[in-house]
């Protein structure tokens, strides 16, 4: 059976549940509730959660009044751990909201701090915001539920844009080049069946890898 290591807010069980439940055979560790031994994992899914920890963002003078309350400094620390774990490893990623700009951050990017216009109420939970895309992209949305402050601003060296945020281009998805399977989203693929497709690709691979170890 196949180990996925996560870290999930209680407040977000409720959309993950009935995904995990399509999927019996692989056992999930949170994190947020027990040790994860993560040389026993097989994959990684980094999901949404709060800012993160000025000490771990590649930015210097970082204003404290552009983060939100409540960053959560174990949970980064756990999160960016995951992330040099799996990679060196080649464990199959898949990073949501959060999980992107942490995957960014992890690789060697850097975050703009607090824009404007991705963060309304409506934006939370309906797929309202028109994305464009690359050519190559590997699964299209033309609208996506994606809500946060904070963005991607210096793309991480190896990573491959796949769709902007049509009215100001801010990345909204990617992928790590050269890698056997790493996309991360900043919307909310956990809140809408539209999304499956991008599950059943990470679980596909999350599978590969557990039957190729045994």
């Amino acid at each position: 059976m196949p180990n996925l290591a996560t870290w999930i807010r209680q407040k977000d069980e409720k959309w993950f549940r009935p995904i995990f439940a399509e999927h019996p055979e692989i056992t999930v560790w949170n994190a947020l509730d027990k040790q994860v031994p993560l040389e026993q994992i097989d994959g990684l899914l980094l999901t949404g959660g709060s800012d993160i920890s000025p000490e771990f963002l590649r930015q210097e003078d970082v204003d404290p009044s552009l983060l939100e309350k409540g960053v959560d400094p174990e949970r980064d620390r756990w999160e960016f751990a995951a992330v040099r774990e799996a990679l060196s490893r080649g464990l199959p990623i898949f990073a949501l909201c959060k999980g992107l700009q942490v995957f960014n951050v992890a690789l060697g990017g850097t975050l703009k701090l607090d824009i404007k216009g991705h963060n309304l109420p409506e934006q939370r939970d309906r797929d309202v915001q028109a994305l464009r895309h690359a050519r190559g992209a590997a699964h299209r949305f033309s609208k996506v539920n994606s809500a946060h402050h904070q963005a991607i601003e210096r793309l991480a060296d190896g990573c491959e844009v796949e769709a902007w945020s049509a009215h100001d281009g801010i990345i909204e998805q990617m992928y790590l080049r050269k890698y056997p399977f790493a996309r991360a989203v900043q919307y909310h693929p956990e809140r809408s069946s539209i999304y499956e497709p991008l599950f059943e690709d990470f679980f596909a691979r999350l599978k590969n890898r557990s039957s190729d170890n045994c």
